[in-house]
């Protein structure tokens, strides 16, 4: 449209131009073709006579006739002029719709490309848009996105290589570790100082696993999800809560009460990704409390909400705890006590997954942490009785 816009703008300004000049010709040509010849006698005959006092008929005649002339010479210009404003408007409209045309036309191409950009995706990176035509500018540009296409797509093609591998490779060991560990602390013949040291790597060993899993959980979590399908939101949450209840001891030396109020919510989603996601939000809202603290878990239209008790948290750092290896008031010394991926992992699924995840600094102390995700498509009442139906 702006194309058109500036094409029939540019077209009206050159037409008023040439009007505008052969209004000026004309008037000019008529002028000299008539008025100066019917005004140009030749030289008056000499006679001694006087002048008479009141004019010749034939002056009064030749007055009219001039008078005449220049009337019909302007009545010309004039209908010249509103001919040509008249043909000028029914061009240029036409010129409009030509101009519109050919501009869509011209552009479909980039109208092409626009539409691959915006269809692909981490997993579709394999499409191309293969524009044929001779090699002008937009062909140019449609190959030069087919190029980066290919570089994005062995980039990430390397980093799921990568995630496999480290997966695999940096495990192993650990778990390899974490075996001769155990078998140690087994033996009957082992001192109680080989114990204690065998203990405390034990706990290093299993710090670092944590932090491994952390890392490629994260890696893994910032990706594309491939599956997506129709889960309650509560019956995750419920399971994130059974999870948590495994380690129950760990959290024995600091008592929570928690508390429910899940309703049931469709989304859509991985449910092992969303399932990991509450359980940091939970594990989280239990390991930076207090004493005797409170967690609020609710479940509804609004999303998912974890809220807790705990220290007193500046606002200025609130959005700093989603960012990796992030603590509050910048704390890497006690990293014992996590890795500081946790609420990293939180966002990275939720992006993934379309949502939005917010935090808020409580007055009493403590986070209100508020997940907002795409909801499931409506269901009829049908079907909804029918899912309801035992």
């Amino acid at each position: 449209m702006r194309l058109t816009l500036l094409y029939g703008g540019l077209f009206f300004l050159a037409g008023s131009l040439l009007l505008w000049s052969t209004y000026l010709l004309t008037a000019r040509a008529l002028d000299q073709k008539f008025s100066l010849k019917i005004i140009d006698r030749g030289p008056a005959a000499p006679t001694a006579e006087p002048l008479p006092t009141e004019p010749a008929p034939s002056d009064v005649l030749f007055h009219r006739v001039v008078g005449d002339v220049q009337q019909r010479a302007g009545g010309v210009l004039d209908e010249l002029l509103r001919s040509s404003l008249v043909i000028m408007i029914l061009i240029g409209i036409v010129a409009l719709v030509l101009g519109y045309l050919v501009a869509d036309r011209a552009l479909r191409p980039l109208d092409r490309v626009t539409e691959t950009a915006q269809r692909l995706s981490e997993s579709t990176l394999h499409e191309r848009i293969a524009l044929r035509g001779p090699h002008d500018e937009v062909k140019r540009l449609a190959d030069t996105f087919d190029a980066m296409l290919d570089r994005l797509h062995r980039v990430f093609d390397g980093q799921r290589r990568f995630i496999a591998n480290a997966s695999h490779e940096l495990r192993t060991p650990l778990a390899i570790n974490r075996t001769v560990l155990e078998v140690s602390l087994e033996e009957p013949d082992a001192s109680p100082d080989l114990k204690a040291l065998a203990r405390a790597l034990l706990a290093t060993n299993a710090r670092y696993e944590r932090l491994i899993e952390g890392l490629l959980l994260l890696a893994q979590s910032e990706q594309e999800l491939t599956a997506r399908k129709s889960l309650g939101l509560d019956q995750v949450v419920r399971a994130a809560l059974d999870q948590l209840d495994l380690h129950a001891p760990s959290s024995r030396r600091r008592p929570v009460t928690v508390h429910r109020d899940l309703s049931p919510v469709t989304v859509e989603g991985d449910p092992l990704f969303l399932e990991r996601a509450v359980f940091n939000l939970v594990e989280n809202a239990i390991k930076y409390n207090v004493r005797d603290g409170q967690v609020w878990i609710s479940c509804g239209e609004d999303g998912l909400v974890v809220e807790n008790t705990g220290a007193p948290v500046p606002p200025y750092e609130v959005d700093d705890l989603f960012e990796p290896f992030r603590r509050l008031q910048g704390d890497r010394v006690r990293s014992a006590r996590g890795s500081g991926l946790g609420l990293s992992i939180v966002r990275a699924i939720v992006d993934a997954h379309g949502g939005t995840v917010t935090a808020a600094a409580r007055p009493e102390g403590g986070l209100r942490v508020v997940v907002g995700l795409p909801s499931s498509p409506a269901v009829t009442a049908g079907e909804e009785d029918t899912r309801r139906a035992p």
